[in-house]
């Protein structure tokens, strides 16, 4: 429980309101000997402890211990186990993209951090901390939060972190977002076109098949399959107008089981066959993909 005397009773019931929402900001009260395994991130998140101690397991983390008013980082795609180690009381925020509060501070931030040798845990300063005591009682009392207020609160903590941390603390702290995207990304464009199923996409990184998913979306914008799809029309395309490339290599690279199936998929994405399609852009017709 968190410390502090609750003066005035809820009157209102947030549950059931269309603005209600879950999964931004979440509480936790978790016992000593509490653990999660390893698992990856499937969002950027900010972990704020409110009271006890919980040592996490990460790349950037590796056997650090929070202790009260501490709180890190961890980016979309990265591992991030942890036990409690006493009674403890956390807080995540989990985010895509922060609120568009100081935007040049953040960018610039980012595009002129450093990989630092080590990561040191940011402890909150008394503004913060009361900010986030304040919230976690809220979100103690309500299962599920006023999406509106959530991020009234979330814009508060960007606002004072933006504002009074000094950007070579600020520039560590978020290294980790650019660096796991820029990684994300170069696993995907090294590996999209050796893949036929997301399920062997995701084993192929270690993710499980829900996961990568949600982290390819948030990443990308867009289904991963659809994704997939929408490259290698791409890539069929230009090699039937712009390579000497044999129609069967071309199927091969893009991993289809047959000559037929490649055809069909042509045809339903081009209006026709390969060996057409060549023979029209050997006659200097521009071919474009039927499907946006």
């Amino acid at each position: 429980m968190i410390t502090g005397q609750k003066q005035y009773p809820r009157l209102i019931d947030c549950t059931s309101c269309p603005k209600a929402s879950d999964g931004v900001m979440m509480y936790y009260q978790r016992a000593k000997g509490f653990h999660t395994p390893a698992d990856k991130c499937s969002q950027n998140c900010i972990l704020f402890i409110i009271q006890g101690e919980l040592l996490i397991n990460s790349e950037e983390y590796p056997g650090v211990k929070l202790r009260a008013g501490e709180f890190v980082l961890q980016a979309i795609g990265s591992k991030l186990e942890m036990l409690a180690v006493a009674d403890v009381e956390y807080v995540f925020y989990w985010f895509n993209d922060l609120p568009k509060i100081c935007e040049e501070r953040y960018r610039s931030i980012l595009e002129y951090s450093d990989s630092p040798l080590t990561y040191t845990p940011l402890v909150a300063i008394p503004r913060l901390r009361y900010l986030l005591a304040d919230t976690a009682l809220y979100l103690e009392e309500q299962r599920k939060p006023c999406g509106e207020y959530i991020q009234l609160k979330v814009q508060e903590i960007v606002y004072i972190l933006l504002c009074y941390y000094p950007a070579q603390q600020l520039s560590v702290f978020f290294y980790p977002i650019s660096r796991y995207t820029q990684s994300f990304h170069f696993f995907i464009m090294q590996n999209y076109e050796k893949v036929k199923t997301v399920e062997e996409f995701a084993h192929l990184g270690g993710y499980t098949t829900t996961t990568f998913r949600r982290i390819f979306r948030n990443v990308y914008g867009k289904p991963v399959y659809e994704w997939i799809l929408s490259k290698k029309r791409e890539g069929i395309l230009h090699d039937l107008q712009y390579t000497n490339q044999r129609i069967t290599e071309i199927c091969n690279r893009y991993g289809f089981d047959s000559l037929s199936h490649f055809a069909h998929f042509c045809k339903a994405s081009f209006g026709d066959t390969p060996r057409a399609l060549r023979t029209r852009a050997i006659k200097g017709e521009r071919i474009q993909s039927l499907v946006e």
